[in-house]
């Protein structure tokens, strides 16, 4: 059993700048949301049964409780806000398991399910499609991977590694060191990605970097002003780390036999006439029959 888990956020947002602007009967952008039910169905079509898509029902988490400038909804563009809630609707009626999240953010529901997946022994393989360097900490070995489906790339441990200098665990660490622009914190200065990878690859933790350069044990450039930088600054580094550490135990997300896809539910016509998607719906209808048939033998 392969287990795919799929952030419907960053998959609005990508279709929404990728798709040509498309407007239901009432005038409401649907470009967005069509495109991201065809990209789960894509999916489907690819092998994938067992599904979850988590979304950020609001923009605003936890998160913005523990620092002001981290991320908030100001600036999304009316035209892509006004289909979060439809996307889910649409989602959940096409028969997906869909997290809408509220307190917490779509990362940390995707990392709640990659635990409780990674926990099973019928799984496999547990499949995080994003390409958020946030979701890199998840990765485990081969077994627990990171697919970014528009590129075709796919990370294990090995390839996060590569990718950032850092193994799964340090990613939190190296976040807070580097900043996250996207999430709406700085990092900390002069930190860039090469010399806190160098240092965590060591260190593996902020906390186990001495406040003393000479055991740094590595070589970077400005090793005593940056190791009085970090001293200065060690709290908010600290602070940075929780907000780049995802939870995983958000609640109400359901085990694995609650994710697997067996077509959709009586709603979906309604939703689908809404759309004006009438071929996504036949597509639909023709892999639930395929599903059925897969099931029975």
């Amino acid at each position: 059993m392969h287990i795919h888990l799929v952030d419907g956020t960053y998959e609005l947002f990508r279709h929404f700048y990728a798709l040509p602007t498309a407007q239901d009967a009432t005038g409401q952008e649907v470009a967005a949301t069509r495109g991201v039910l065809a990209s789960l169905l894509s999916l489907i079509e690819e092998g994938a049964t067992h599904i979850g898509v988590a979304t950020d029902h609001v923009i605003e988490s936890f998160r913005n409780d523990l620092y002001a400038g981290y991320k908030t909804g100001a600036g999304i563009e009316p035209a892509l806000r006004s289909q979060f809630e439809p996307l889910e609707e649409v989602l959940a009626a096409a028969g997906f398991r869909v997290w809408a999240m509220v307190e917490h953010e779509a990362d940390d529901a995707l990392a709640t399910a990659a635990e409780t997946a990674a926990a099973d022994a019928r799984v496999e393989r547990v499949v995080i499609c994003t390409p958020d360097k946030d979701l890199a900490q998840c990765v485990r070995g081969t077994r627990v991977v990171q697919l970014d489906r528009r590129k075709r790339t796919l990370w294990d441990e090995a390839g996060v590694a590569k990718r950032f200098g850092v193994g799964p665990a340090s990613i939190p660490d190296y976040l807070a060191l580097v900043g996250d622009s996207a999430d709406g914190f700085p990092g900390v200065r002069g930190f860039g990605p090469r010399t806190a990878a160098a240092l965590l690859g060591r260190w593996e933790h902020l906390e186990a970097i001495p406040d003393d350069p000479a055991r740094w044990q590595v070589d970077v450039r400005g090793a005593a002003r940056l190791a009085e930088t970090l001293a200065a600054r060690r709290d908010d580094a600290l602070l940075f780390r929780r907000l780049a550490t995802l939870v995983r135990d958000v609640p109400d997300l359901g085990g694995v036999d609650d994710w697997h896809w067996r077509g959709p539910t009586p709603k979906f016509d309604a939703v689908c006439r809404r759309l004006g998607a009438p071929a996504l719906r036949e597509r639909t209808m023709r892999l639930a029959a395929s599903s059925a048939a897969a099931r029975s033998r």
